[in-house]
């Protein structure tokens, strides 16, 4: 043992660290000991399965040998031999032994739906074939079983008496209706012997006869019932030499159809508009038909607001309902039940503590200033003390009462030929003006319907025009005024996607 004078203290922090590398490495390495054990505890199997997945898949390997030898080749719960050959290669996919196995379960599905068919268990046979299938078994292996299986099939099911059958409720026109038609029973021939002449001529009648059936029906505008049998014709035989005259047909009424609802619906004739739309979604055409029913509706709701400020609120409820039912969720039904209500309340305001005889003086009083209005010229001005201002607050006081309708029968051709000459001259908000006065004396008619329309094409031809300069502001302004007069006018949709197209532009 040396002197403590011939240590050297500058190389002792040195020494002891190397003392002390021992130490930390063992302290580490029993460290990661115990982070290992710890997720092992944590995830058990699944971590197993991460860092050691041989073990795992040849374990599923050896189950699924075991439940192919025992012929459990496939089961719901993950323990056929299908699902554990299949779950083998999720985990593995590098290996081939999985595969093979696949393939040799698809050997064993074609010789057990062999054996089943030879039972007689036909449904366990077809599903059987159908896993066969599935997993690629060689098609010329499955051919000759399923030939088999239709023969053994046809045979235990009695053809004969089927396609007797079949005969008879062809010849009393039981075609469809009930598993015991003419066609199902055709159907269930075929598919045992798809080659068996008797039925396929068999079934070739029927159809024959169901398409003449429904060329009837589209004469007499039976949409639903057509488009059904088409439809089932198809499923039967795609292929029959009546189908392509009989859709052919049937396209022709789909566009009278849609020609009609058309007409109806510009012409104001919103019933007849509505029940042809009702007709393509019968046949269905659902997204056509429910965007003509929201046109159909627009106008409804249109008529309804127009009622409103005539304080015709029996009708406004009415011409709302219908409008809801048609289309329920039109953005245009609230703003309308708005200003229904707004009415309702300006009319309670107006009349609400008048007795019969006060309301008749003031009806009287109103129908003079009108026809005071109209001598002095004064048809739509000033506000509030026009003619027209006034027979609309007569109207709103007595909508029934004679000398209010004589009133509005007096100023009715006054409206007309306001509206005409503004029109002419092109001052569209005037021609709006006449046309609300000319609403007021009217009311809503098929006539005033077609003003409308009148005016919103001007308006549409006005923000073509403002478009065309590049006055994208001015074009959809007057987009705004077309679609609030009718926004059923031909080219408005088109219109608005060029407006917004050059507003995106900008």
């Amino acid at each position: 043992m040396g002197r403590l004078g011939d240590l050297d203290f500058r190389a002792l922090p040195r020494r002891i660290a190397e003392a002390e590398k021992p130490v930390r490495w063992l302290w580490w390495g029993g460290t990661a000991v115990v982070l290992l054990l710890g997720l092992a505890l944590v995830f058990r199997q699944p971590l197993a399965d991460r860092l050691w997945p041989e073990p795992r898949a040849q374990a599923l390997r050896a189950q699924a040998a075991q439940a192919l030898r025992e012929g459990k080749l496939t089961a719901e719960d993950g323990s056929g031999a299908r699902e554990l050959y299949e779950a083998a290669l999720a985990i593995d996919p590098d290996r081939n032994e999985a595969r093979l196995g696949l393939s040799r379960v698809a050997v064993a599905a074609v010789a057990q739906a062999r054996a089943l068919g030879a039972k007689n268990r036909f449904a366990e046979a077809h599903a059987t074939l159908k896993l066969a299938r599935e997993l690629s078994a060689p098609r010329a292996d499955i051919l000759p079983v399923e030939r088999a299986l239709r023969e053994r099939e046809a045979a235990h099911a009695g053809l004969p008496s089927l396609l007797a059958r079949a005969n008879a409720a062809a010849a009393a026109g039981r075609l469809i209706e009930g598993d015991d038609a003419a066609l199902p029973l055709y159907k269930r021939v075929l598919a045992l012997q798809p080659e068996n002449k008797t039925a396929l001529e068999g079934r070739e009648d029927a159809l024959g006869t169901l398409l003449q059936q429904t060329r009837a029906q589209l004469r007499e505008g039976n949409l639903a019932e057509a488009v059904a049998a088409i439809a089932l014709a198809r499923e039967y035989d795609p292929g029959h030499v009546d189908l392509p005259d009989t859709e052919a047909r049937l396209n022709e009424e789909l566009d009278n159809v849609r020609r009609r609802a058309g007409n109806d619906l510009r012409g104001g004739r919103l019933e007849r508009a509505a029940d042809a739309y009702r007709m393509l979604a019968d046949a269905g055409l659902k997204t056509e038909a429910e965007a003509g029913l929201a046109q159909v509706a627009k106008a409804l709701a249109q008529r309804a607001e127009a009622a409103a400020s005539d304080f015709r609120f029996a009708d406004a409820n009415r011409l709302l309902d219908e409008a809801r039912t048609l289309s329920p969720r039109l953005g245009e039904l609230a703003e309308v039940e708005r200003h229904i209500d707004r009415a309702r309340q300006s009319h309670a305001r107006l009349g609400s503590d008048l007795s019969p005889r006060e309301r008749a003086a003031r009806v009287k009083t109103l129908l003079e200033a009108a026809a005071a209005a109209e001598s002095r010229g004064d048809l739509l001005t000033p506000p509030g003390d026009s003619a027209f201002d006034k027979l609309r607050a007569a109207r709103a006081l007595a909508p029934d009462d004679p000398a209010v309708k004589r009133a509005s029968a007096r100023l009715l051709p006054t409206a007309k030929r306001c509206f005409e000459e503004e029109l002419r001259g092109n001052n569209l908000a005037r021609a709006g003006g006449c046309l609300d006065a000319r609403a007021i004396a009217e009311g809503e008619t098929a006539s005033l319907a077609q003003a409308r329309r009148r005016l919103a094409q001007r308006w549409l031809a006005v923000g073509d025009e403002r478009l065309g300069a590049g006055e994208v502001q001015a074009a959809s302004a007057a987009l705004a005024s077309a679609r609030r007069l009718d926004p059923a006018t031909p080219g408005i949709a088109e219109f608005e996607g060029r407006v917004k197209a050059a507003s995106a532009g900008k």
